[in-house]
């Protein structure tokens, strides 16, 4: 039977104005899934998010990606951090992928580490093979992370090339401490089943998007809070308009499932607005 846990305690008022029940429930899940979770602030969401979770679907044959979107980032300043709500609306209407599923269940479960959250999701749901997903920036400071060994010791790890952090993520703490966990890319889709810790690094994505950059970028301009999201969008859509006027995206019905197995998750990203553009947001 599906199982999709309710949240074991009142979410906190700072992070409750205008959630609904559905942004904080956990997603269904059976036993056997495979499962990617992709969490973050997602402030704001952008192509980038959506490019490697697709890559990391198709890399490691995985039924569902879960996005989940935290209050706060430990390691981060959330002084200026959008309402939670606002984060996982635009993150929801960003995938529109039937499935990517967007929760901010981690606000209702009273955790504030990832290793708190997998530990949690790990001991709920024994049978079901999850595995973490991060792009090669989080590798870099990955041994900065509130007990960062337990997390690669609790599931596989599978690391998203970005353009720029790949030259020196491979070169940090956690790769080299785990550099006998690391198995060959093209064995990516045996990682899920996989005992930890193990994991691989996924070349192809290569964007240069990132949360921070385009957070200082609506700042800089002088953007309303409010107005951040609408203004990420066609930051997004204009990147994906010159990349196919480059001639870098696929032009096929089914260009986003060809981009993938290019192995270019940007390439994915930006033609995913074609093949979903019809699907409800979830």
């Amino acid at each position: 039977m599906p199982s999709a846990s309710q949240p074991r305690r009142p979410v906190p008022a700072s992070d409750s104005v205008g959630l609904v029940a559905r942004d904080i429930r956990l997603p269904l899940h059976y036993p056997g899934m495979r499962i990617g979770l992709f969490g973050g602030t997602f402030d704001p969401p952008h192509k980038a998010h959506l490019g490697a979770c697709l890559l990391a679907m198709h890399r490691l044959s995985l039924d569902r990606v879960w996005w989940l979107v935290t209050p706060g980032n430990p390691l981060k300043s959330t002084t200026h951090l959008a309402p939670l709500a606002e984060r996982i609306a635009a993150a929801r209407a960003l995938a529109r992928h039937a499935r990517i599923d967007v929760t901010g269940f981690e606000a209702a479960i009273g955790v504030r580490y990832t290793y708190e959250l997998i530990r949690y999701l790990v001991a709920l749901a024994p049978r079901v093979h999850f595995v973490w997903i991060m792009g090669a920036d989080n590798l870099r400071s990955f041994h900065r992370w509130n007990n960062w060994r337990g997390i690669a010791d609790l599931v596989p790890i599978a690391v998203v090339d970005r353009l720029g952090p790949s030259l020196y993520a491979r070169a940090s703490v956690a790769s080299q401490a785990y550099d006998f966990a690391r198995i060959p890319e093209h064995d990516a889709i045996t990682l899920p089943t996989r005992r930890p810790p193990a994991w691989v690094y996924l070349h192809g994505l290569k964007s240069p998007l990132s949360s921070t950059a385009l957070r200082a970028q609506r700042k800089s301009h002088g953007h309303h809070q409010s107005e951040r999201y609408s203004a990420v969008s066609a930051y997004a859509e204009d990147s994906c308009a010159r990349r196919k006027a480059d001639g870098n995206a696929a032009a096929p019905a089914d260009a986003s499932a060809q981009a993938v197995d290019e192995g270019d998750g940007a390439s994915a990203a930006c033609s995913a607005d074609d093949a979903t553009a019809s699907q409800p947001g979830r």
